[in-house]
């Protein structure tokens, strides 16, 4: 069984799917095995981090645009090389645990997804 979402997203952020996944769950009805959570966007990636304290989100910001700064040498026409470079190390995808109808997350996790435009989450 498939669940799509939209999401409206800022150029550079992380969102918290979890609730969505809460609800795709619930409404499949599985009580155990396991889900993958997918972004077929390619300057957009998947996380499961904390989401407890917010300065978790920005240091992995600060830290993805350290790691991939944007650069002159890059040659992709649309700008956004740096995007593609972030969303590729992150990966596209998640697995997460069901059990008894749940997601089995630890207590301060959250599923992220992060995305980019021109940027990156």
């Amino acid at each position: 069984m498939l669940y799509e979402y939209t999401l409206a997203t800022p150029r550079e952020d992380f969102i918290n799917i979890t609730p969505q996944l809460r609800e795709a769950v619930s409404k499949s009805g599985v009580t155990g095995g396991h889900t993958i959570v997918y972004c077929p966007h390619t300057t957009a990636g998947i996380t499961i981090n904390e989401n407890a304290d917010p300065d978790v989100v920005r240091d992995l910001l600060l830290g993805l645009r350290e790691a991939f700064p944007d650069r002159p040498q890059f040659r992709h026409a649309e700008g956004n090389s740096a995007a593609h470079l972030k969303a590729s190390a992150m990966g596209n995808s998640a697995m997460v645990i069901i059990d008894s109808g749940r997601l089995l997350l630890g207590s301060i996790s959250a599923n992220s997804t992060g995305r980019a435009g021109a940027g990156f989450m």
